[in-house]
């Protein structure tokens, strides 16, 4: 009986544990991305719902292009105001929110780093649904400034990267004024999207 027990307790960890793994979303492989722990990331402040991706939303700060500042400076600075009730630029009061609102943020000069864990739904100012979404942002205000090269390339690479991991088509790329009523990507940044669409297409 003791032995039937035993059996019994390994197989429903196995099968536990393989469920859990099921469950988890890893980042995409060949794409250099600073970790959370790498530039160390607060843990969440409150609950947050899981996902699967099925989309890829572009967005972009709307704050002009900081190159004196690191990764790590930005991506503290943005989950500190992320994680308090804080004032928008528009007036509007933004809610507090559980962690930084996108999965990836990719500065002026290229680098990438890990926001939100991809297995949690994303936040927006905007009232649109965001489970599903990818949330990509790049640093700058694409309205008045230029994406720089190198910050593209490495946009192409990941969004090729996510959407060969996840199986997501080109169609379902898109800007965050797709889905809600805002001039975030930026009219630059954009205007860059069929490229993006038609890199995955042809990878």
């Amino acid at each position: 009986m003791r032995n039937y027990s035993l059996r019994l307790l390994i197989i429903f960890c196995l099968v536990f544990t393989a469920c859990r793994s099921a469950k988890e979303v890893s980042l995409p492989k060949g794409v250099p991305i600073v970790t959370r722990a790498e530039w160390g990331a607060a843990a969440p402040v409150l609950p947050m719902k899981e996902h699967s991706p099925t989309k890829i939303t572009i967005h972009h700060t709307a704050v002009k292009q900081a190159p004196q500042k690191t990764l790590q400076e930005k991506l503290k600075g943005l989950q500190k105001f992320s994680q308090e009730r804080a004032p928008l630029a528009d007036g509007r009061m933004k809610e507090q929110w559980a962690d930084i609102p996108y999965h990836f943020y990719i500065t002026a000069d290229g680098t990438i780093g890990e926001g939100r864990e991809l297995k949690y739904t994303g936040d927006s100012n905007t009232p649109y649904d965001p489970t599903g979404h990818v949330l990509i942002v790049l640093e700058g205000n694409f309205q008045v400034e230029t994406v720089t090269p190198i910050q593209f390339q490495n946009l192409v690479n990941l969004i090729k990267a996510v959407a060969k991991r996840w199986n997501i088509s080109a169609d379902k790329i898109s800007g965050h004024k797709d889905n809600a009523s805002t001039a975030c990507p930026g009219d630059n940044l954009y205007a860059l999207l069929p490229q993006l669409r038609k890199a995955v297409q042809q990878q």
